[in-house]
């Protein structure tokens, strides 16, 4: 019976990834993985001839793509210590025992969201695509930008932590890591 290999190493490894810069990641092969943030738009409060309108902009606009581009849906862990901090802050320097008490009802609820049983994520929209030549990436995330912009959506280059946390999802099957130093 062969014995199986033992392989040392990280799954990252693996990955063709020489670096990401710029809002884009580099692979080995020389061909860069870019794209688009879409930032989300609740078009069903729109009455329904701009939902219609919206709809019809945005099918033109994917029918328009003559570029392969890959549509990307992931959730980012919402960090809200920040704002538990600004509120224990405002609760100690505040006064008034009814404005305490609303406050103390902020803070809890924020402290369930923040516990295990609740999984508060950011759900973040992206357009990427795959070129080796840094014209045709010009032209592709302008083609992107402006052909959203004219279907009533506001989007963004992707920035480097954009990319880590698309990545990181894909790798982590969408459980955030984050590892600290032991310390003896």
């Amino acid at each position: 019976m062969a014995m199986a290999k033992r392989i040392d190493g990280y799954s990252e490894d693996w990955l063709p990834i020489k670096q990401i810069l710029n809002g884009m990641i580099e692979l080995d092969s020389g061909e860069y993985v870019t794209g688009v943030k879409v930032m989300p738009r609740n078009i069903f409060i729109a009455d329904q001839g701009l939902q219609n309108a919206i709809i019809g902009n945005l099918r033109n606009f994917y029918n328009s793509i003559n570029f392969e581009f890959w549509l990307v849906i992931a959730d980012r862990p919402v960090d809200i210590g920040v704002y538990l901090s600004q509120l224990q802050i405002l609760y100690n320097n505040n006064s008034s025992n009814i404005a305490k008490k609303l406050i103390m009802e902020d803070i809890n609820k924020a402290n369930m969201f923040m516990s295990a049983e609740y999984n508060v994520v950011d759900t973040e929209y992206f357009i990427l695509f795959k070129e080796k030549r840094m014209e045709l990436i010009q032209k592709n995330l302008h083609t992107l930008i402006s052909g959203l912009a004219n279907s009533g959506l506001n989007s963004t280059q992707t920035s480097n932590d954009d990319l880590r946390m698309i990545l990181d999802n894909f790798l982590n099957g969408g459980s955030h890591t984050s590892f600290g130093t032991v310390m003896s």
